[in-house]
């Protein structure tokens, strides 16, 4: 009996072994594609930062020339007729840091808060922090002006800087890793030890948060960094311009005739968060790696 039916066993896990090599074949291809996706616009911006006007405005093109040095001291030459590129580099990285520090480290703490202490109101405090996260930054934003200009801190960067302490979708995020990241035993047993509660949360808390703290890291690097909504309101002088804000002014009349100023300014504008990323993402590698590891 079974060696009559061996025949169709075979041929049926043949059937299966080929299904499941087409279905990784069409997953590879998916996967590919994607990042075919990702990756084409960033390849083109840097190729067309290496590349003349002239030559942008004729034709499309996807390998390198040699026209960046040039593009790149055009830039600086026009930039620094009024404010040096660096500046603005160095106003956007000023605010970029310490946002992303501030938002990260407090919003880490109240997860933890939420998490570790299970105090009466819990879960109003949270819900109350999931209905702030509701509320579009566009509604509030009339009255934030109004409340910045008039307690006197117009034209600096403070309002960008403070107000990234309150960030409910970081706090939502390292909720949801913290339940299942962080044993609540390890806490109580280092309460036991003497431990007190801010030398918990720094010294054993933060450090098996490392993988999501890096993702959130990264997340608000690029929000600040990237933001010309607010800033734009707040910033008056042009000495205080952040990097969006300077690719704003490339839109003027001045670059507006040569596109290997303005892709050449792009390609500078998103070196920093390259930076940022690939210092960052060796944590989120290896929190990812350790968390495939089973007892």
């Amino acid at each position: 009996m079974s060696t009559a039916n061996a025949p169709a066993k075979a041929a049926k896990e043949e059937s299966m072994s080929g299904n499941i090599l087409a279905a990784k074949i069409f997953r590879n291809f998916i996967c590919v594609f994607l990042c075919f996706l990702n990756i084409f616009p960033f390849w083109a911006m840097i190729v067309n930062s290496t590349r003349s006007s002239v030559m942008i405005q004729q034709s499309f093109s996807l390998i390198p020339s040699h026209y960046f040095m040039e593009n790149f001291q055009k830039l600086l030459a026009q930039a620094n007729e009024n404010v040096s590129l660096w500046r603005y580099m160095g106003n956007s990285l000023i605010i970029a840091v310490s946002a992303t520090v501030l938002s990260v480290y407090f919003s880490t703490m109240t997860a933890y808060g939420v998490v570790v202490y299970k105090f009466r109101g819990v879960t109003l405090v949270w819900a109350f922090i999931m209905g702030i996260m509701m509320i579009p930054t566009q509604v509030s934003t009339i009255g934030f002006f109004k409340f910045v200009f008039n307690i006197g801190m117009g034209n600096t960067y403070w309002p960008l800087i403070i107000p990234a302490i309150a960030a409910p979708a970081t706090v939502f995020f390292m909720r949801q890793y913290m339940q299942s990241a962080l044993p609540l035993e390890i806490v109580d047993a280092a309460r036991v030890d003497g431990s007190n509660e801010f030398r918990t949360f720094n010294t054993i808390a933060v450090p098996m948060m490392k993988p999501a703290v890096a993702t959130q890291c990264i997340f608000a690097f690029i929000g600040s960094w990237n933001n010309f909504y607010t800033p734009s309101m707040i910033l008056t002088g042009q000495k205080l311009y952040t990097l969006p804000m300077f690719v704003q002014l490339m839109r003027g009349e001045r670059f507006r005739s040569d596109y290997g100023i303005i892709y050449a300014g792009l390609v500078i504008t998103i070196v920093p968060i390259m930076i940022v990323y690939l210092i960052l993402s060796k944590y989120i590698i290896a929190g990812v790696a350790l968390g495939g590891v089973k007892e």
